[in-house]
């Protein structure tokens, strides 16, 4: 459901915290519960969020799915739409996440880019309100504590990088042969990767932002160091489902399965989304986790780990 649109009059004279955020990034996720509380918290005192939703992926140009995700994430300040990165170039942005705050006469007073300086910003919104006049500020902070995807990252044990599985942004492919670029092809997951590198087996087609699963029995491999593994995933064909089963070291995930996935490590794709696949409990290391997908017709985009 769409909210009504905010004018200039509705901002004029409002602290404003303008955030960059599309729904499938995950250094987003974990900035979530900061700024749902200080939407919250301090919108009596004054303050205006406004989350633009500027889409990685073409999928997340989709009303519908970014509907769905704010309603999934309650997210219940209002979003600007930016499918054509229009507000995006108005503010040089360059990150997801980045939060600009501006004061009551409209000047950006502060910014953060990616994760982290959730107090200096917060004193920074607590100061600013206080300056246009509110005198009721609370001076506590929000803790941002929060489960799930939006979990603050194990940073001490988190070795592995962000890695696409697109030809525009891919690296460390570790099937022989390397890569077809677009055209259809078989490949194989060598017996042993090295840390952060990956491969295919089965038919795909590796296409510009994404790795297509042409057959069934199609699975992806990776070497990874860290907590959490989330991979993103969608159908090929709207509303149709592709079931999975994930491994970590040949075995099924058990009490370190992620929140997608049951302790036997299956799961199914029905929306495009991030899903979150692993989530290792304790004794982190390096492991090889693997992803297999009984159907074709799923298209995977981008790991990213926790």
């Amino acid at each position: 459901m769409l909210s009504p649109p905010l004018s200039t009059a509705d901002l004029r004279g409002k602290v404003v915290l303008v955030d960059f955020w599309t729904y499938t990034c995950i250094n987003w996720l974990r900035t979530l519960a900061y700024v749902r509380g200080w939407a919250e918290k301090y919108e009596p005192h004054g303050l205006v969020v406004v989350g633009v939703h500027t889409p990685e992926f073409p999928f997340e140009k989709d009303v519908d799915n970014v509907s769905w995700s704010a309603k999934q994430m309650n997210v219940a300040y209002p979003i600007a739409l930016d499918p054509d990165y229009a507000v995006w170039r108005a503010f040089a942005n360059q990150y997801w996440p980045a939060a600009y705050i501006a004061d009551g006469e409209g000047r950006i007073r502060h910014h953060q880019f990616g994760e982290g300086g959730y107090a200096e910003s917060e004193m920074v919104i607590q100061w600013l309100l206080r300056e246009n006049g509110s005198s009721d500020v609370p001076d506590d902070l929000v803790s941002g504590d929060a489960e799930g995807l939006e979990a603050q990252a194990d940073w001490a044990n988190l070795e592995s990088p962000e890695s696409y599985l697109g030809y525009e942004q891919g690296q460390n492919f570790a099937s022989p042969g390397g890569a077809a670029l677009d055209e259809a092809r078989t490949y194989d997951v060598p017996e042993a990767l090295r840390l952060n590198q990956w491969a295919l087996g089965g038919d795909w087609t590796v296409e510009r932002g994404a790795s297509v699963l042409n057959e069934p029995g199609g699975r992806i491999a990776f070497r990874f160091h860290s907590r959490d593994v989330h991979l993103v995933l969608g159908p090929r064909v709207r509303d149709a489902s592709v079931p999975f089963r994930v491994l970590v070291d040949g075995e099924p995930p058990a009490g370190d399965h992620g929140a997608d996935v049951g302790e036997d490590g299956t799961g199914t794709v029905v929306r495009q989304r991030l899903y979150q696949l692993v989530r290792r409990r304790d004794g982190i290391g390096d492991a090889t986790f693997e992803i297999s997908f009984a159907e074709s017709g799923v298209e995977a985009y981008v790991f990213t780990f926790g």
